[in-house]
């Protein structure tokens, strides 16, 4: 048994962001992690880095006016977050406003650097989304972000009062007089007990999107029942321990069947992990088709509006995974996957590679998917292409016919040329192109069997588990609160094991870049108030 001022469980960047600000009040702290270190920082490590900030440098010299104001209500009206809702609202009403602070100039003082063009996404559908582009890429995806953490926290004035401790399974709070007093766990892969004693606990161990089980068992009621096959894109240890541990101990947990799930998920080709998934940026200009092979109907899938909406639609089919098809043009120029293990020009801040895969189409990674991953199946002819779908699949599930008409009705389309368009898909690419972040990532009216730009290329595509919208619910000091609202002592939550805040943030939906942003935000306010505490 052990003692420090402060204890924080989890070496994500919410526990460093955390981790940092103790430091800064001089406190004793210990971080204890699941993982080895190798692996400190967590899923943000491996993340494309995309941060949603408000009002910045970067969206003020491409012309855009944002403010606090505006994001808020995009956000409310995004995530549908009801007026009841009081710690949501409030945790998102303090992001909103104190992000750009506490967030990106923060981060910039870190030494990270964000792209110059701020990228549009979760524009919304049927629901208001970002009515400005917020989403701000960290030069060096979420590997520099990590690292740069990292060495702030290792190379700190105070780091003779830190210890990191890694390989620790902390399953259990210690409680003593109403007061959170310490946890207790054991050594991964390990026998044998530990018990560590502080002022206070803060629990940063993230969500509970890496126990698929767990995830099935907390489906949405919107989602129907879940996916066959549910591919895994979330920490390995994001399992929710810590949250059984605090509810044992009478702490809310609120909102678990809210989750940030994809529909474009892959197979990883060196998988580490059961079920270890990719989740693929879904190229624009390809048809998204169902199980059968039948167009999405009548409002086409398209990415870049709704990411949940894209979810519920393959989720309603009778077989909930479904299949892109495009061909090698529009795959050099639209093809991503999400992740910094996929993007290394923009991981290694290589400028020139990095422009002349923007302009040139990213061989690499087309060579790389289209040659390693299962679910990537390329063939000259339309007819060629849908047996390789279906020898995949290991059935006749796909038509031929369905697919031809699907494609020749598009392409028919694309030939009307713009302003012409009586397609969906096709009116929301011209929208989309109207932004120069998206302009220079997007094919200009395609047709899918123009032969000149084949050969054609099928992609199956499953839900893949992600992020957790909902978890223990928090103050605006970052105390888990009781089931009577009362803050529990002792006992802090941040990042995704509080639903980013309050219990859940986001609502319903989230604009994209708040999960690594509200991890540094709430990591931060978590570290500041705990240190008051000690």
């Amino acid at each position: 048994m052990e003692h420090c001022d402060a204890l924080i469980v989890g070496g994500g960047i919410t526990g460093i962001c955390a981790a940092i600000e103790l430091l800064d009040a001089g406190r004793t702290v210990c971080l204890l992690d699941r993982d080895l270190e190798a692996n400190f920082g967590g899923l943000a490590k491996e993340s494309f880095g995309g941060i949603f900030l408000v009002d910045t440098p970067e969206q003020r010299r491409q012309g855009l006016h944002d403010n606090p104001e505006l994001a808020l209500a995009d956000w409310f009206a995004f995530g549908e977050i009801g007026i009841d809702e009081v710690w949501p609202r409030a945790w998102a009403q303090a992001y909103v406003n104190g992000c750009r602070a506490e967030v990106g100039d923060w981060l910039r003082g870190c030494g990270i650097g964000f792209f110059p063009v701020p990228n549009w996404v979760e524009r919304g559908l049927s629901t208001r989304g970002n009515s400005v582009p917020r989403f701000h890429l960290v030069w060096g995806t979420g590997q520099v972000l990590a690292e740069r953490l990292i060495t702030r926290l290792r190379q700190h004035r105070n780091v003779a009062k830190l210890r990191l401790q890694f390989g620790q399974r902390v399953d259990g709070l210690i409680s003593e007089n109403g007061r959170i007093v310490g946890v207790a766990g054991t050594p991964e892969g390990a026998a044998g007990r530990f018990e560590w004693r502080a002022g206070v606990v803060i629990v940063a161990t993230g969500g509970i999107n890496g126990d698929l089980e767990r995830v099935r068992a907390n489906w949405h009621a919107d989602w129907g029942k879940p996916p066959e096959t549910l591919l895994n894109g979330s920490h390995r240890y994001a399992d929710g321990l810590l949250h059984d541990a605090a509810a044992e101990l009478g702490g809310r947990v609120t909102h678990l069947d809210r989750m940030w799930n994809y529909a474009a998920g892959v197979h990883h080709p060196r998988p580490r992990k059961p079920q270890h998934g990719l989740s693929l940026v879904p190229p624009r200009s390809a048809l998204w088709l169902n199980w059968r092979g039948e167009r999405f109907g009548p409002m086409p899938l398209v990415t870049g509006f709704d990411t949940r909406e894209l979810v519920t639609r393959v989720c309603a089919q009778e077989r909930a995974y479904s299949w892109q098809v495009l061909n090698r043009k529009i795959a050099l120029k639209e093809l991503a996957v999400s992740g910094a293990e996929f993007n290394p020009s923009i991981r290694e801040r290589r400028l020139f590679s990095f422009l002349r895969d923007l302009l040139f189409g990213n061989r690499w990674l087309y060579r790389n998917m289209v040659e390693a991953c299962s679910d990537f199946v390329v063939a000259d002819s339309l007819p060629e292409l849908v047996a390789r779908m279906n020898a995949l699949n290991g059935d006749q599930a796909v038509q031929v016919e369905l697919v031809r008409a699907a494609l020749e009705h598009y392409d028919a389309q694309v030939t009307l040329g713009e302003g012409r368009f009586q397609d969906e898909q096709l009116r929301r690419l011209s929208l989309l192109r109207q932004w120069k972040g998206d302009r220079i990532r997007t094919c200009k009216n395609q047709r899918i069997l123009d032969r000149r730009a084949g050969p054609l290329i099928a992609v199956r595509e499953f839900i893949i588990s992600r992020k957790s919208l909902g978890g223990l619910q928090t103050d605006l000091s970052s105390r888990v609160l009781d089931l009577r609202g009362e803050p529990i002592a002792g006992l802090y939550a941040a990042g995704e094991a509080a639903g980013f805040g309050g219990g859940g943030m986001h609502g319903l939906r989230a604009l994209e870049g708040s999960f690594l942003g509200g991890c540094v935000y709430s990591g931060r306010v978590a570290g500041r108030h705990a240190a008051q505490n000690t």
